[in-house]
């Protein structure tokens, strides 16, 4: 039980899992007066185009509800003003338009800048040069701040150890240097301090950038599949915290669950990821007791879980926005296409000015999707120009509560038709962790 429930909390599902699809429903109608409720139907209550008053059938885990007055075609995003609207209520800048079928992920490519593609070693150790001085200031402001100022220095020094993540990450893309061997060693030592092992995150990422929001094989954020949530009231449960409030740490859940298993990975894997476990179990070994010996257990919490957590809050947010919106689809394998997948469903989100230096525009997310080689130091010349060329299908966002408060407590169980069901339309005796995140979460827009 305990391994169904951490396999299910982030719906990192492995390739031998299926995901049931769910009925066609022609014009979301079911039959005379009966309307499955979207997402976007409920986001948009309130909105005066298209008002519906409805009677909510009480029929537990039942999608749909009664009309009571003449019944419209639910909202689309086929219009401008549409999508205006939806990503007003969404907290989005913009919801792009769908790419058409016949643009492929070359064509988009093809229209980049080559420089945007060009490894600098320059900027390279620069950025290196940037999270070691952050990190050792946020060490220096954890040792000397008094107990009230902690929270801010953790903020800090969580945000710079980020730094580390997107410096192993550009190695373990083949973007960092040009000396491969560099690459390895580097992004071996950036992942350290966050206990990560560097080669089975490599080879698992590797897959999430190849299946990019596909279904059962992306292994990044996943859309909990419906038997899993309806298989056990206890694993129910845990999902609904999982994927709720606990939400912006459940990248704590995917390290443990997908980095540590060596049978999780290909036979031709399995000799690089020995190597790199070592390295962090050493690092384990040596480190932690050092820490311990120098300032005590509560010097460990201090100075290593702390950021260690603020690290995995940034890691989840993060993840978690650049792909995750009620409009953007989890396709199967056979309905997925590559360009569609990359463009329309990743998403450009702007954060305060600091946090964006501190973790090397990992946020300007589209151009990484294009191509992950693209160093991160490039990515903002590569934005401009996939907004000069491609503008009009790109999701844009700028952090905010509205953003998270949409993910939190809508983006939840897969659903063909709606993308989406949220928990609290499926088992709203068993939701008060959403029913509390609606009520307690500010819900401002950019």
């Amino acid at each position: 039980m305990a391994s169904r429930i951490a396999d299910s909390l982030f719906a990192f599902t492995g390739p031998q899992q299926c995901l049931p699809r769910a009925p066609q429903v022609a014009h979301a109608r079911l039959s005379p007066g009966v309307y499955v409720v979207r997402p976007i139907d409920l986001l948009l209550k309130g909105k005066t185009h298209r008002r519906r008053t409805f009677l909510v059938s009480a029929k537990k885990r039942v999608g749909c509800i009664k009309a009571v007055a003449v019944p419209a075609a639910p909202p689309s995003a086929d219009s401008a003003e549409e999508r205006e609207q939806l990503a007003e209520s969404y907290g989005f800048k913009q919801i792009g338009q769908d790419l058409p079928d016949n643009v492929t992920l070359k064509d988009i490519m093809d229209t980049l800048p080559k420089e945007v593609f060009e490894i600098d070693d320059v900027k390279a150790w620069k950025s290196v040069l940037v999270s070691v001085t952050s990190y050792a200031l946020g060490l220096f402001m954890i040792a000397k701040a008094p107990w009230y100022l902690l929270p801010l220095a953790w903020a800090w020094t969580g945000t710079a150890v980020t730094g580390f993540f997107v410096i192993g990450h550009d190695c373990a893309h083949k973007s960092f240097s040009k000396n491969k061997l560099v690459e390895d060693i580097v992004g071996t030592l950036a992942f350290l301090p966050l206990v990560y092992p560097y080669e089975p995150w490599r080879f698992k990422h590797d897959r999430h950038h190849a299946k990019t929001n596909m279904l059962v094989h992306d292994t990044a954020w996943q859309p909990v599949p419906p038997e899993e949530f309806d298989s056990s009231p206890v694993l129910r449960k845990a999902i609904i915290l999982g994927y709720g409030p606990i939400r912006p740490w459940l990248s704590i859940a995917h390290w443990v669950n997908w980095h540590f298993n060596l049978r999780k990975f290909r036979p031709s894997e399995v000799n690089r990821v020995k190597i790199s476990l070592a390295c962090v179990f050493a690092f384990m070994a040596v480190g932690w007791p050092l820490i311990i010996y120098k300032v005590g257990i509560l010097g460990w919490v201090k100075f290593w879980l702390m950021p260690w957590l603020g690290y995995h809050f940034w890691m989840s947010t993060f993840t978690m926005v650049h792909h995750t919106a009620p409009h953007i689809p989890f396709k199967p394998a056979d309905e997925w296409n590559a360009a569609q997948a990359q463009l329309n469903g990743t998403v450009h989100c702007d954060y305060p000015s600091w946090i964006e230096i501190l973790c090397h525009d990992i946020n300007v997310h589209i151009p990484h999707h294009i191509s992950p080689r693209i160093p991160s130091y490039n990515l903002r010349a590569a934005h401009e120009s996939i907004q000069e060329n491609w503008g009009k299908y790109t999701n844009l966002a700028t952090w905010n509560w509205r953003l998270m408060k949409t993910i939190m407590t809508v983006c939840h169980v897969y659903n063909k038709e709606e993308n989406y069901i949220p928990f609290d339309r499926l088992a709203p005796e068993e939701s008060q962790p959403i029913t509390f995140l609606k009520k307690a979460m500010p819900d401002y827009g950019a």
